[in-house]
């Protein structure tokens, strides 16, 4: 059975359109895309909620990422030549969760 996922591009569009029009935009590049990314999804969040301590803490146990985000993910990490512990506080992970990462995709 196949998981279906939420059409955040709707979703996003939606929330933009009634809560914070002049928000537009900023995402107008992102909710023009075909497919939105996990990792668009996470600005998109960002950018409509904003960033706060607690919003982060909340939402850090609910992010999940698909197979794309966490190669883009390793891919950054690599490029940039960065530890587990900078890549996991640039993208508000667990050092544990890269490392366990990179070994299951080999990195």
């Amino acid at each position: 059975m196949e998981r279906s996922l939420p059409n955040y591009k709707k979703i996003y569009e939606d929330i933009i359109s009634k809560k914070c029009p002049e928000k537009y935009e900023q995402c107008a590049s992102l909710l023009n895309k075909s497919e939105i990314s996990t990792m668009d999804v996470l600005y998109l969040n960002e950018v409509v909620f904003g960033k706060t301590k607690e919003s982060e803490i909340i939402n850090r146990k609910h992010k999940s990422y698909d197979h794309e985000s966490i190669i883009k993910i390793l891919d950054y990490q690599r490029k940039n030549k960065l530890t587990n512990i900078q890549v996991s506080k640039q993208f508000n992970l667990s050092r544990n969760t890269v490392s366990k990462w990179k070994k299951e995709f080999s990195y």
